[in-house]
């Protein structure tokens, strides 16, 4: 098949995304497929509906990519495309509407509230601390790769803390902290969801940041992770019932806290999981005895079935 793998984009996490997009390109290429990157700029429209591609590989990330916005477009432009549609895309990226979704599905998601960045001041940091305790953590509610957040571990964090989340933006999550293993559990759609191996995160940074994702040797995955049978149940569990409330296709991650009591907490939804060399979903996927072309090929190929309606409805808002 001849494949456009979008890549690049205008997000804080463009040069993940091109990591993605060159790994993509080379999986594909493996399989036997014509994979080529379509840079996302001014000129993407164009390229995209002239190019005569059988499919669309979307390996963008954070916003204008991973946010429905990209989706719509190749709504427009009639072209199949990896991942889940318009509106699993926007629910999942906007981490307030996420947490509320999950929570009314009885999922466990830490306690959290969203305030508007510019009128954070002292008396109100305070407030925030009292109710949900330190350490806290402060995050843009639409952003990727822990970029923008603190974990805060006094007053004077939490407030640098909404300073930095709201240079990425204006919406600013502050969420208790919850202490425990941290897990990840990739979920594989092509087309009914499965669950892939629980993969246990280790890392040498204080928080499992953007250097400690991306930089080689600075974290380790450990396959499955290492707690009881019946949490890994309850994670993998918890992770296929976020991924159909939220209405995702094709592939996604849900990040996890496991506390000493073995309750998965759920931290996050990635709708486009990094796909780079250090990346966790690939890892996991090899754990399930699926390589990384195969993976690949089979998110293709699905897009190309969903397309044309073997696989059923698709939800895109």
């Amino acid at each position: 098949m001849r494949v456009a793998v979008l890549c690049g984009g205008l997000s804080a996490e463009r040069e993940v995304s091109l990591r993605s997009g060159a790994q993509v390109i080379r999986g594909l290429c493996e399989r036997g497929h014509q994979a080529e990157a379509v840079e996302m700029d001014a000129d993407a429209w164009e390229r995209l509906r002239r190019g005569g591609y059988d499919s669309v590989f979307i390996a963008l990330h954070g916003r204008l990519g991973e946010d429905g916005t990209v989706q719509g477009m190749l709504e427009l432009l009639g072209l199949p495309y990896t991942g889940s549609g318009v509106l699993a895309s926007a629910l999942a990226i906007d981490k307030t509407r996420t947490n509320h979704l999950l929570g009314a599905e009885g999922l466990a998601v830490p306690e959290f509230e969203e305030v508007a960045g510019e009128d954070v001041d002292g008396d109100e940091v305070e407030r925030l601390v009292d109710r949900y305790g330190l350490p806290l953590v402060v995050k843009p509610v639409r952003e990727g790769s822990t970029l923008g957040l603190t974990i805060a571990r006094d007053v004077d964090e939490v407030a640098t803390g909404v300073v930095l989340a709201r240079r990425y933006d204006r919406r600013v999550m502050l969420q208790r902290f919850v202490s425990g293993v941290e897990v990840t559990v990739g979920v594989l759609a092509t087309p009914e969801p499965v669950a892939l191996p629980t993969l246990e995160i280790l890392y040498d940074n204080e928080t499992y940041d953007y250097d400690a994702k991306y930089t080689a040797g600075k974290s380790r995955h450990i396959i499955p992770a290492r707690i009881p049978d019946p949490a890994r149940e309850a994670v993998a569990t918890a992770a296929g019932r976020a991924f159909r409330a939220l209405g995702c296709e094709g592939m996604a991650r849900v990040d996890f806290i496991v506390d000493e009591a073995w309750t998965p907490w759920v931290l996050e939804v990635n709708t486009i999981p990094g796909l780079t060399e250090v990346s966790l979903l690939p890892d996991a996927a090899q754990a399930a005895g699926i390589g990384f072309g195969e993976l690949c090929e089979r998110l293709v190929r699905h897009s190309v079935e969903r397309h044309s309606g073997t696989v059923g409805p698709r939800v895109t808002g």
